[in-house]
């Protein structure tokens, strides 16, 4: 088959669509001929050097991908999945590839309504939004979310998550053509970042209060405005290292506010854990999908070996949702 692979650490020319050995499905794993996959910010650090597969996981970048199961392996049969059925799937690598191998309790059904091509920018959004916001961050109907970077691939499935499940939704983006895009998906608020203090905003469209919950993607730069800015009993999220690694951290506001801040990766998680983001993404999350209260947002779809072209698009964050790579 071929894939995409990393020659060295580098800019995104260092990407290469060569032939690699097929992969071979192992234990409760199947075979997926992918039809595409999406590109994540973790890609980018993969290809840059900074973010390794973790041990086991396919060499080839790729969180996530759609397409149709080619091959059963071992202990797979009683799965409930058949060749030839058309899934999408949460992947630790491996999705930027004609083949890839997926354990089963990754697997999820196509919705209703969304093509193969597009269910691949499905997954790993649905399963980070379920895990962090829900789970973790325990966000109810009522409360208030903020999601730093409302027009990425994971806030623009944050702000419509969120809001078809009964909460008021803020968003920041970087420009008023974003800002607009993430109201047209249901956040209430928005705030450009480049022009306002978000944290100000966020007390003034609240009544001082503060938010619920923070989905923050950059990290160090914002952890004491994120702090600041959430509510009594607020619970801040952190799944990204953007703004940087370290920051000084008031425990003292911390404790008066009785407040908890959680700091999260999905790609090293056990299988066991996965397997429930991913059981609990189809119970809760793929119904409303089904009903078009949710849907996949792709700015571009490009062919998987134009992969390069790709990368630079999502590091110039010109794109609102999703760039999608098809096969």
């Amino acid at each position: 088959m071929h894939a995409i692979v990393i020659s060295e650490p580098g800019p995104a020319d260092v990407l290469s669509w060569s032939e690699v050995p097929d992969p071979v499905p192992g234990p409760g794993e199947v075979l997926v001929d992918v039809a595409a996959t999406a590109v994540n910010r973790a890609d980018i650090a993969q290809r840059e050097g900074t973010y390794p597969p973790p041990p086991g996981a396919p060499e080839y970048p790729g969180l996530e991908c759609s397409g149709r199961i080619a091959a059963l392996g071992p202990g797979a049969e009683d799965s409930g999945w058949a060749v030839g059925d058309e899934v999408c799937a949460l992947l630790s690598g491996g999705g930027y590839a004609e083949r890839v191998a997926v354990p089963v309790g990754q697997l999820l059904r196509i919705p209703s309504g969304v093509s193969l091509v597009e269910a691949a920018a499905l997954p790993e959004a649905a399963a980070t939004v379920w895990s962090n916001v829900f789970m973790v961050g325990g966000l109810r109907s009522g409360e208030t979310l903020l999601v730093q970077g409302g027009g990425s691939g994971i806030g623009t499935f944050a702000i419509q998550l969120a809001h078809a499940r009964g909460s008021r939704v803020i968003v920041t983006a970087g420009s008023p053509e974003k800002l607009e895009r993430c109201r047209e998906l249901g956040a209430d608020v928005g705030i450009d970042y480049r022009r306002e203090d978000f944290t100000a905003r966020v007390k003034e469209e609240t009544g001082g209060a503060g938010a619920d919950v923070i989905l923050d993607i950059m990290g160090g730069s914002h952890l004491e405005p994120n702090v600041r800015s959430l509510a009594v009993g607020g619970r801040l999220t952190i799944i990204g290292l953007m703004g940087g690694r370290k920051a000084e951290l008031d425990l003292g506001r911390m404790l008066v506010k009785r407040l908890s801040v959680h700091a999260t990766t999905l790609r090293s998680r056990p299988l066991a854990e996965k397997a429930a983001i991913v059981a609990g993404v189809a119970e809760h999350v793929w119904p409303l999908v089904d009903e078009g209260a949710i849907r996949p947002i792709v700015d571009q779809t490009i062919s998987l070996p134009r992969a390069a072209e790709a990368h630079r698009i999502i590091e110039s964050s010109t794109h609102v949702g999703k760039i999608v790579l098809s096969v």
